[in-house]
């Protein structure tokens, strides 16, 4: 992509920037923005990722987010759903659709306002009153999630799900510990890995960084914030040994989080699909 389709693409996508060497950057930095992991991808550190991806999906102005659709999913027999756009994992099993990749040129921006009035009017001529973000990595752009909340805390829905990887709860305890202030609010917690090696294999970032959604579990905790932990415990994924650990880690922190486990299967999405391959992976064996 050029300078120019660059331009072109954040601007059609709602992006604007002012300052002409600030776009200048931001065109460098995403030249070497990891899309797709293959075998010979470098690792990278996801926190600095994340803020790579902010300058994408996040607007300072007017605290507006990048998302690619508000729907009603029927997961948790019926939830309105704002698919996110953006994050700072890549992990080859993940099934949501390009705009992982491509932040820079997937979805449009809502406004806090314009966000829960969006999951509002996809639900209010029935009955559910649950209400998600999902996708990719909801906690990007922290001005605009803690500005969605207290929203969601005065609206007409009952429960709000929010699905992270942790990464940026493990990074800012502050954040995480946030949470606990609504509700409405309950956290699922992702788990990717329990080992450095098997962090870096499944998700492309540095090993050392497995150790971050486990801090964002122990920040919940210590906020008393209403969480659960899931893990993409799938064996063909996952090593047993390394199964284990992860539950004795989980047990370390409380044992309620290993009662409370949510483990994951990889199933055969279009975008997981495409993920293993590019990650050297022989799907028609794997499924």
């Amino acid at each position: 992509m050029s300078e120019l389709q660059f331009a072109k693409s954040c601007w059609f996508s709602g992006f604007t920037v002012t300052n002409l060497s600030h776009l200048i950057t931001l065109f460098i930095l995403m030249e070497s923005f990891p899309r797709l992991i293959t075998p010979s991808s470098a690792p990278y550190d996801p926190v600095d990722l994340a803020k790579a991806t902010q300058d994408n999906v996040c607007r300072r102005t007017d605290q507006a987010r990048k998302y690619t659709a508000v729907y009603v999913a029927g997961v948790y027999g019926g939830i309105a759903t704002a698919y996110a756009v953006g994050c700072p994992l890549r992990c080859i099993f993940c099934w949501v659709d390009d705009s992982r990749e491509y932040p820079e040129r997937r979805g449009r921006f809502y406004t806090p306002d314009e966000l829960v009035d969006a999951l509002w009017n996809v639900v209010r001529e029935g009955y559910i009153r649950k209400a998600r973000i999902s996708g990719a990595e909801p906690t990007l752009c922290k001005a605009h999630l803690l500005a969605v909340l207290p929203l969601v805390e005065e609206s007409l829905f009952e429960s709000f799900m929010l699905e992270t990887n942790g990464v940026l709860f493990g990074a800012d305890a502050d954040y995480a510990q946030q949470m606990a202030r609504f509700e409405k609010v309950h956290v699922r917690v992702s788990l990717k890995a329990a080992t450095p090696e098997g962090f870096q294999q499944r998700t492309g970032a540095r090993g050392e960084a497995v150790d971050l959604p486990f801090q964002a579990i122990q920040h919940l905790l210590q906020a008393k914030a209403s969480f659960h932990v899931a893990a993409m415990t799938d064996p063909r994924l996952m090593p047993a040994t390394e199964r284990e650990l992860l539950i004795s880690r989980l047990a370390d922190l409380d044992m309620r989080l290993v009662e409370n486990l949510e483990e994951e299967r990889c199933d055969p999405y279009k975008g997981t699909v495409r993920r293993l391959e590019a990650a050297g992976v022989d799907v028609t064996s794997f499924f």
